[in-house]
C-alpha cells in the first residue's frame, strides 16, 4: 500500500510554526487594541490624572463620565452628531439606489451606448476633478453651506459601480430570459431578481459607502459653515487643531477641549462604525471578490 506525498502547503503545522503564528497574531491583536484601551481609558479618566500621566492613561483608577456630560450637554458634537448620522443615512440610501440603477443598466448587454457611458465613468476614476473645480460647480449649482454638498458631488462611487455591475454580470443569464418570457420589466427583473441575489454585494457596497460618508470631513470644510460641520470635522478641529468652537445652543465663547473632550469625541466618531462593521464583515469576501471576477 502506498502512501501518497500531499504537498507542503497542505501538511499539518508543526508546533513550533504554530507557535509562532500564535504570537505574531498576539503582537498584532495588542497593537490594534492597546491604543484602543488608551483611548477610552483617557477619556473616562479625570484631567487631572490625564495630565499627572503626562497625556495618556491606559487605565483609569477613578473612572468618570464627565467629558461626555461635557460634550453632550455643551450642544456642538451632539448637533455634528445629527448631521454626520442624516448626512450618512440619506447619502448612503441616494447613492446606493443610483449605483444599483446605473450598474444594472451597464450590466445589460442590449442597452444602448452603455460601453460609452462606462468609459465615460472609467475616465472620471482616472483623471478626478481638482479641488477648485469642483468647488466652482458646486457653487454655480448654489449648493455652497448646504448638506447636499456633501452628498451630490460623490453621489456614485466608480469603484462601487464596478464591483455592482460585475456582481450583476455574474447572474445567470436563464434568470433574465426566464423573466422576460413571463412578461416582466426592467424594474420588476431588478426588485425581484437581480436585488435578491445580490445582497452580499449590497451590504458591502453600502457599507463602503456609510463609511465614506461618515468619516468625510474634506468637503465639509470647504463647503460648510463651522455650525453646520459633520462629526468627524469637529473632531479634528479638537483633536488636531486642539481648540475650541463656538457653543451652537448659546452662541456665546468656546467649549475647551482638553485631552479627556478629545478622547471622547474620538470614541463617539469611532464607535457607530464598529458596532456595523462586524454584522456585514462575512459579506466581504463573496461580494467584493465576485464582483471583481468579472468587472
Amino acid at each position: 500500500m502506498s502512501t501518497q506525498i500531499r504537498p507542503g502547503w497542505m501538511e499539518k503545522p508543526k508546533p513550533l510554526t504554530q507557535a509562532a503564528k500564535a504570537v505574531a497574531l498576539a503582537v498584532v491583536v495588542l497593537l490594534v487594541l492597546v491604543p484602543f484601551l488608551v483611548i477610552i481609558s483617557t477619556s473616562l479618566a479625570s484631567q487631572e490624572e490625564v495630565v499627572a500621566n503626562g497625556g495618556w492613561v491606559l487605565w483609569p483608577t477613578d473612572p468618570t463620565l464627565d467629558a461626555y456630560r461635557d460634550i453632550l450637554d455643551g450642544g456642538i458634537v451632539t448637533s455634528a452628531l445629527a448631521v454626520s448620522a442624516g448626512v450618512t443615512v440619506v447619502g448612503t440610501l441616494l447613492s446606493l439606489a443610483c449605483t444599483v440603477t446605473l450598474a444594472y443598466a451597464l450590466a445589460r448587454p442590449d442597452v444602448f451606448g452603455a460601453r460609452p457611458v462606462l468609459l465615460l465613468i472609467l475616465f472620471t476614476f482616472l483623471f478626478p476633478p481638482g479641488m477648485i473645480p469642483s468647488f466652482l460647480l458646486v457653487k454655480e449649482l448654489g449648493l455652497l453651506n448646504s448638506y447636499s454638498s456633501l452628498v451630490l458631488p460623490v453621489l456614485v462611487n466608480v469603484f462601487n459601480l464596478v464591483v455592482l455591475r460585475g456582481f450583476f454580470q455574474g447572474i445567470p443569464e436563464e434568470l433574465y430570459e426566464a423573466a422576460r418570457l413571463d412578461g416582466a420589466g426592467d424594474w420588476r427583473v431588478l426588485w425581484t431578481i437581480v436585488l435578491p441575489l445580490s445582497k452580499a454585494a449590497l451590504a458591502v457596497v453600502g457599507l463602503f459607502y456609510a463609511v465614506a460618508y461618515w468619516n468625510s470631513w474634506f468637503y465639509a470644510s470647504l463647503y460648510l459653515e463651522s455650525d453646520k460641520w459633520p462629526l468627524q470635522q469637529v473632531l479634528r478641529t479638537y483633536v488636531v487643531a486642539g481648540t475650541g468652537l463656538t457653543d451652537t445652543t448659546t452662541g456665546e465663547g468656546t467649549v475647551n477641549a482638553p485631552q479627556t473632550i478629545q478622547m471622547a469625541v474620538l470614541v463617539i466618531a469611532v464607535v457607530p462604525i464598529l458596532l456595523v462593521y462586524p454584522f456585514l464583515q462575512k459579506y466581504f469576501t463573496k461580494g467584493v471578490l465576485t464582483g471583481a471576477i468579472k468587472s
